[in-house]
């Protein structure tokens, strides 16, 4: 069978990779994910790349394809942490087996699938945040600054406002409710156990420790053991660890608890100003992704009705018309 030129898509995430691989008129023929750190940021990009090395061998078998194919192969990656171009630059110079490979950030394959490649806006409503616009031909990104100064829609900003108001409720600044002294329970009723838990997060610690094992004694020794003799000193929370606390708002907001009220309004004040923004720009259809932004959407189209959407298609299928713009580009 002559398959002619193929095309693939990459998701990159913080926690996993996906893989999809189709014919010249998106028809699938393999698809795969791999449980591994995605973001160009980690590990200098050594993660990412490692995974879709790993990807390519898993997808073409699945197709029943040999991996000579990838040379009539045009792909897309939409990797997390390629807000930069400098990220995006370096990476693709690794060099990769296909026709030719485009490297751009997560949410511009977002966007290309939750509007199937036409102009719209997409949120990003997750752990993290961001927008991104496309009109007549003009892209407009808004946001994805990162937890530390921005990111103010996301899923770790909320939890993390949760435990502030937690703690003001606790030591009487501000009134409380069944929510924040829920929160508090969770501590212990000790303040200084959930700072500890901010500076020292044990998860976060794990991780560290793990990651340090297979980087510096799993490929000398394999000695599993010698892990917990790593040092790996103070690490902070991490936005995911802020965002578990998210599910909670909404099981008390569903109870009519006033503090939970109070955070949903915060959420949704934070999700206007992208909407507002861009409104403002003409951009009258803008579709939302992400866990949180998943379970606002239902409220978020009574508020804005007509104007946000659900999206069309997954990221998966924006990379590859993403690709399949770019071999259409190249010829």
């Amino acid at each position: 069978m002559e398959l002619g030129h193929l095309l693939l898509g990459v998701d990159g995430g913080g926690t996993k990779c996906r893989m999809r691989l189709t014919d010249q008129n998106f028809e699938m023929l393999g698809e795969a994910i791999i449980h591994s750190p995605a973001n160009l940021q980690i590990r200098n990009g050594d993660a990412a790349h490692a995974a879709i090395m790993d990807l390519i061998a898993l997808v073409y078998a699945q197709a029943g394809l040999d991996v000579s194919m990838t040379k009539q192969t045009h792909a897309c990656f939409g990797m997390a942490g390629a807000r930069l171009q400098s990220a995006r630059d370096s990476f693709v110079k690794r060099g990769f087996p296909f026709a030719n490979v485009k490297v751009v950030d997560d949410i511009d394959i977002a966007r290309a699938g939750a509007h199937k490649g036409e102009d719209g806006a997409v949120l990003i409503i997750g752990t993290g945040s961001a927008g991104l616009g496309r009109i007549a031909g003009k892209r407009l990104q808004i946001g994805g600054w990162g937890f530390l100064v921005g990111d103010s829609m996301a899923g770790a900003a909320l939890g993390r406002e949760l435990l502030r108001r937690s703690l003001l409720a606790h030591e009487g600044l501000i009134e409380g409710s069944a929510l924040t002294d829920h929160i508090m329970n969770k501590f212990d009723n000790l303040p200084e156990n959930l700072m500890t838990w901010s500076f020292e997060n044990p998860d976060a610690i794990a991780e560290a420790r793990e990651l340090a094992q297979q980087e510096k004694y799993a490929p000398q020794t394999g000695h599993v053991d010698e892990v917990k003799y790593i040092s790996v000193g103070s690490i902070h929370a991490r936005p995911g660890d802020y965002g578990k606390f998210v599910p909670v708002i909404f099981d008390y907001f569903e109870q009519d608890d006033p503090m939970a009220k109070q955070l949903i309004e915060f959420e949704l004040a934070a999700i206007d100003q992208y909407v507002s923004w861009f409104l403002d720009r003409e951009i009258k259809s803008i579709a939302v992704v992400g866990g949180l932004g998943q379970r606002l959407l239902p409220m978020l189209q009574k508020i804005y009705p007509g104007v946000l959407v659900p999206p069309m298609a997954d990221p998966l299928q924006g990379a590859l018309i993403l690709a399949h713009q770019s071999k259409t580009v190249s010829g």
